[in-house]
């Protein structure tokens, strides 16, 4: 993203900042970091960190957001960047942020005037050399897709993949359609055929299917392709849009896969990670001890 742009999008976040909606007025503070802050020209995403507070409203839809594996915090991230593109957000990162050694610029704080943090903004020097700083907790495996991953997804990656629980495979995904009739039914069912995410999903289950996975192991964004699919059966997750992300760590521990279509909209190229355990799913739970 050019840096014009990003000015742009910061002020629009800013403006809904302003009128306090829920879940807005739980923030206490929001930092900037990344090259947005080095004065690069071309940022890429802008990285921002929120920090807030919960009141029992946010703790109902945290709670049922655990339940079914979706991240609690895209109400906050949602009413932040609206219909806007090219933000990463970390939610309650400061401390750990800044336990990496990374510069973290306050851009606003509970109880001050909006209209000081448009100050903050416009007093950001430009700086045509800075450039875009590296990513951090990248590694070759997934390296070409970097500038696409939050950096929550790449701190994951990292980890899985050091710590060796984990191959992680990355490439582009063809647009294709599954040749099975039962999947394209349930396609059907959740999605109108020029949704973003029914191309998705399609890419996803045509390469799965020409991989030799079986439908009815699968479950898809968060349902089951089979009706009496258990977690006994299920071999792999097919997530879009890192919606159940959350739930990706639960699953390698099950020794399960688990494929995510990067986001995109309804014309940008496809991008995939597939991410499969080390331990084979026989060896995945620890016999009786004794």
């Amino acid at each position: 993203m050019k840096r014009d742009r990003a000015t742009v999008t910061l002020h629009e976040m800013l403006d809904r900042l302003e009128r306090n909606t829920w879940p807005l007025g739980l923030i206490t503070e929001v930092h900037l970091f990344g090259s947005y802050i080095r004065g690069a020209l071309d940022v890429g995403d802008i990285d921002i960190v929120v920090q807030h507070t919960t009141d029992e409203r946010w703790t109902r839809q945290a709670v049922d957001a655990l339940f079914s594996g979706r991240d609690g915090h895209t109400p906050m991230r949602k009413a932040l960047r609206g219909n806007r593109r090219g933000i990463s957000f970390q939610f309650q990162e400061r401390q750990a942020l800044q336990d990496e050694g990374i510069d973290l610029l306050l851009l606003w704080k509970q109880g001050e005037p909006v209209a000081l943090a448009r100050q903050r903004l416009a007093a950001i020097p430009v700086d045509p050399t800075a450039g875009r700083a590296p990513r951090d907790h990248v590694l070759p495996a997934y390296e070409a897709v970097a500038d696409l991953l939050p950096r929550p997804v790449r701190i994951d990656l990292h980890r899985w993949s050091t710590e060796g629980r984990a191959t992680i495979t990355t490439f582009a995904l063809a647009d294709a359609q599954p040749r099975s009739t039962t999947v394209r039914e349930h396609m059907d069912d959740r999605w109108t055929i020029n949704s973003p995410l029914r191309r998705a999903a399609s890419a996803a289950l045509a390469h799965l299917e020409n991989t030799g996975h079986a439908a009815d192991r699968i479950v898809l964004h968060g349902r089951p392709l089979a009706s009496r699919a258990s977690d006994d059966t299920i071999d792999c997750f097919v997530d879009l849009q890192w919606r159940y992300w959350r739930s990706a760590d639960h699953y390698l521990k099950d020794s399960q896969a688990w494929f995510e279509v990067l986001p995109a909209t309804p014309r940008q190229p496809l991008h995939a990670l597939h991410i499969t355990p080390t331990r084979p799913r026989d060896a995945a739970a620890p016999g009786p001890v004794g």
